[in-house]
């Protein structure tokens, strides 16, 4: 009769009550389908994932061999700056443009030159204190006499030095004031439209007249005696 027989869901209840084997089988079945699915639930590659250095090498090709010289560093620079402009410059690049603004500044280039020595005027006053032998250019060379008479612990020798130091100072100072006139006497002469102040322009020359010959920026266009022309 057709109540007697049981239905495949009853079997299989029966079978999994009756077999513990299979219920444990199938549970672990569904464990392990469940822990890959919170991984991920995609099978592995097989392959270990390549890093984000090699993914890029392989997207921007092969490695160009290394600059021969730094002319060579500086052109690749450049040309990478104009493909990416947010390229920063390199350290060859970044030398060799300090080192060409020191040499357009000791030319006395007007574009690498520092607002207080621009101008045509500051350039005429350089042009007149470099075309004599100052007394003002003793000025460094009498602070280290001095800084080594301190160092000689015999008084005759410190007295004797300071006595000398006294009136080269002095004599310095005048001649500083004399060349600050004369100076602006004659900046004035030769740029009547120009406004020139006797101070400034004093100080400038006083200044540029105390430093050494060999430090001075920009460098000398002119020898000791020359005659001085106006640009």
């Amino acid at each position: 009769m057709s109540f007697f027989r049981r239905n495949s869901t009853s079997a299989a209840e029966s079978g999994a009550e009756g077999d513990p084997a299979a219920g444990s089988t199938a549970g672990a079945g569904d464990t392990q389908a469940g822990q890959e699915a919170v991984k991920g639930g995609t099978p592995k590659k097989g392959r270990p994932t390549p890093r984000r250095r090699e993914a890029e090498s392989k997207r921007r090709g092969p490695v160009a061999p290394p600059p021969k010289n730094t002319r060579e560093a500086i052109k690749r620079s450049r040309q990478q700056r104009k493909q990416n402009p947010g390229t920063k410059m390199s350290k060859e690049e970044r030398r060799a443009a300090t080192r060409e603004r020191r040499e357009r500044m000791m030319a006395g280039d007007e574009r690498y030159l520092l607002p207080r020595d621009r101008g045509p005027v500051k350039a005429f006053v350089r042009d007149v204190v470099d075309s004599r032998r100052n007394l003002l250019g003793l000025f460094m060379p009498l602070a280290i006499v001095v800084f080594l008479s301190l160092l000689v612990p015999d008084p005759a020798i410190q007295q004797a030095a300071t006595l000398a130091t006294t009136v080269m100072l002095f004599g310095m100072v005048v001649e500083g004031v004399a060349n600050g006139r004369r100076i602006t006497k004659l900046a004035r002469e030769h740029f009547p439209n120009e406004v020139i102040k006797g101070r400034s322009i004093g100080w400038y020359a006083f200044v540029r007249a105390t430093q050494l010959r060999r430090l001075r920026v920009p460098k000398p266009r002119v020898k000791p005696g020359d005659s001085v022309r106006v640009h």
